[in-house]
């Protein structure tokens, strides 16, 4: 295991430096930055401007640039925003939270749900369960995330049970602990449901899949032929088997947490990352969103990384030599 991890961080090095530059590369390209857009101000003098280009090193040549922004990261220094007037560092530090508990709490809600459907339209298929339950997965595959969060929030506004939108109320910071708490997860009801309907529908049909194909395999053959229940078959050996995609894709998920709530975030007004990363995008501010980048891409290896090993523990027939060798 040792040889695993060290392998694989070594790996991640020039992966890590080849999507940064790539990423700083194609922002450099990028006609204008967020300083060039201040020149459309008549009240900014050109003299400021160039104090501003100077500062931010933005008069600089792009290898020149990439490297000191490169070195500043080595000492967690991932720059300062142009556009919000902070430190990148504390800036995703603080929209962080909310992104990484909102897009956890929607795994879990779809796990939650994908898996005892998938179960059950497997064990019956081609039974009136299988039918609804997979045209209703195929409805949900369909839905846009986006569409599906405005058609909460209008169901806030006309019945008033939810929160329309934010991440807290505007008395937050008046409530006691327990009731900031519920505050919290009084807000995060809708776009969890709304995030994890929209996971559900591929992680059942994955599921129904992944059951239909092993248990007809010769080892849950052998099972049933010494004895064992139906239901032993199913949620000891299959089950266990079934759940190696699901594993992988824990891993995966840690990758999305920038992009895959970013719609969510954007119709509902939560202050998250996904929000964060197209409000830098769309203003240019090039140290912002090599920041944001830079998190996702560490996310994702990560999440591959503990997938991996996730996966050695959880089936038998995999070993890290295999794993390497991918």
């Amino acid at each position: 295991m040792t040889r695993f991890l060290i392998r694989r961080l070594l790996n991640m090095i020039p992966l890590i430096l080849g999507i940064t530059f790539i990423s700083f590369l194609a922002m450099s390209l990028v006609p204008g930055d967020f300083v060039s857009n201040l020149k459309l101000n008549p009240t900014i003098t050109p003299e400021v401007i160039h104090q501003l280009e100077a500062q931010f090193g933005l008069d600089k040549p792009l290898m020149v640039r990439y490297f000191k922004w490169l070195w500043g990261v080595l000492h967690l220094n991932f720059g300062f925003s142009l556009q919000y007037r902070v430190s990148v560092t504390g800036l995703i530090a603080s929209r962080a939270f909310n992104t990484i508990v909102l897009s956890l709490s929607s795994m879990i809600f779809s796990w939650a749900i994908a898996i005892p459907i998938g179960i059950v339209v497997a064990v019956n298929q081609n039974s009136i369960w299988d039918r609804v339950l997979s045209f209703l997965a195929f409805f949900g595959m369909s839905v846009p995330s986006f569409f599906l969060a405005f058609l909460m929030m209008y169901l806030a506004l006309k019945t008033g049970w939810f929160p329309i939108g934010g991440t807290f109320s505007p008395d937050y910071s008046t409530l006691d602990p327990m009731s900031q708490v519920a505050d919290r997860i009084n807000h995060l009801i809708l776009p969890v449901f709304v995030l994890g309907i929209s996971g559900t529908a591929g992680l059942m049909r994955l599921m129904r899949s992944q059951i239909l194909e092993i248990k007809n395999s010769e080892f849950v053959r052998t099972a049933r032929a010494k004895g064992l229940s139906e239901r032993v078959v199913i949620y000891k050996h299959v089950l266990r088997n079934a759940l190696n995609p699901f594993v992988t894709m824990a891993g995966y998920s840690l990758g999305d947490l920038l992009g895959g709530a970013a719609l969510v975030e954007a119709v509902m007004n939560l202050q998250g990352l996904g929000l964060l990363m197209l409000d830098a995008v769309r203003s240019l501010d090039i140290y912002l969103v090599m920041g944001s980048v830079l998190m996702g891409t560490i996310l994702l290896l990560v999440g591959n990384l503990l997938a991996d090993i996730a996966l050695v523990a959880v089936d038998p027939r995999v070993d890290f030599s295999s794993v390497t060798a991918d």
